[in-house]
């Protein structure tokens, strides 16, 4: 007989019949793996993460404090982890195609909180204090320092935070991709049957 067939009959002779079978079959409950990376929380943190750049790059812009071209390119970046975010969150249902779709948007999610991070380096090196003739030298520089100061080290903060969101779109990337299979078929689990031969009376 060979491995892994299934018998029908109630009775089957002991000699044709194997002690132990070896299976190999699809993991039933494989796309659980995807809960434990905990979506729901890493969601809700991609969206208020990035509700928190789009609101700061919002108040810098309207103070004529910010930089137009990397302020867009900030907001359309958050934007997109907000999205990855909120599928995230709705992948929980454990559907395959928003499993899909979660991937997708946490890989985009991955290259959009890179490239705000490239935009807050950018934004941090253009921190000075430039000079002005009709003010006290002394008070304006001490001012101007203090409020270099100030901006660096907000600056500084959204930098921990887009490697926080980077930290967060791979792990959710890693473990959708073990729940989808993109990258191979999936896993066959072994299963071990014991047959008890029948008693003779």
């Amino acid at each position: 007989m060979e491995e892994g067939s299934v018998v029908v009959e109630g009775r089957v002779e002991p000699d044709h019949s194997p002690l132990v079978a070896v299976t190999f079959q699809r993991d039933a409950h494989r796309k659980e793996k995807y809960l434990e990376a905990e979506p729901k929380a890493l969601g809700i943190s991609q969206i208020t993460m990035s509700v928190l750049n789009i609101l700061c790059v919002g108040v810098f812009l309207s103070k004529g404090l910010g930089l137009l071209s990397t302020d867009l390119i900030i907001f359309i970046s958050s934007l997109l982890v907000v999205i990855a975010g909120s599928l995230a969150v709705a992948a929980q249902s454990l559907h395959l195609p928003t499993l899909r779709a979660c991937l997708g948007m946490q890989i985009i999610a991955c290259g959009a909180s890179i490239c705000n991070l490239v935009c807050t380096l950018v934004k941090m090196e253009d921190i000075y204090c430039w000079q002005h003739g009709d003010f006290n030298a002394t008070l304006y520089e001490d001012l101007c320092h203090r409020a270099e100061n100030v901006q660096s080290h907000f600056y500084a903060g959204g930098l921990l935070m887009q490697l926080a969101l980077l930290a967060m779109s791979v792990t959710l990337a890693v473990y959708c991709c073990k729940v989808v299979n993109c990258c191979g078929p999936a896993p066959k689990m072994p299963v071990i049957t014991v047959h008890t031969p029948a008693v003779q009376q």
